[in-house]
């Protein structure tokens, strides 16, 4: 009994390491941002529809080197508008992505991806590039002042 709790302890423990934490309200990343001293770093995306959004999340969002530059860094926003039925989001989310998009992206080009500081001030931003996770990573850095490196 004591193995199995620790082995489901263990692999509880690995999947919450590796799972990347996405806020969608962008006064709790400010918050976040300030205590933790980190970045904001707001994705605007289709992701149940848009194919250069599905492929920024499975070829560098959902990459091992990603999550950990992010998880020490930056502060994740989603900012998402599915189509398909089972991903639709709330009204008043809907209705909140929309704000934010008039603000930071009133050309409503997707994939968005906008680096902040923890005031919400852009520094900079991108969207789908075809590059490998480090280089989408120095990409972003650059625009945070970051020094790139571990």
């Amino acid at each position: 009994m004591k193995k199995t709790f620790l082995i489901v302890t263990f692999l509880f423990s690995f999947t919450f390491c590796n799972a990347q934490k996405w806020l969608t309200d962008l006064d709790e990343a400010k918050k976040v941002a300030a205590i933790e001293n980190k970045k904001i770093v707001m994705v605007f995306m289709g992701s149940d529809w848009c194919p250069p959004c599905k492929r920024l999340n499975s070829n560098i969002l959902s990459s091992k080197e990603f999550k950990s530059h992010a998880d020490r860094n930056y502060v994740m926003v989603k900012v998402d508008f599915p189509k398909k039925t089972p991903n639709l989001l709330s009204e008043n989310q809907t209705a909140y992505n929309l704000e934010l998009t008039k603000k930071y992206n009133p050309s409503r080009k997707l994939p968005r991806v906008i680096v902040m500081d923890k005031e919400a001030e852009v520094l900079g931003m991108a969207g789908y590039k075809r590059m490998k996770p480090m280089q989408y990573i120095k990409l972003l850095s650059s625009f945070s002042g970051l020094v790139f490196g571990w």
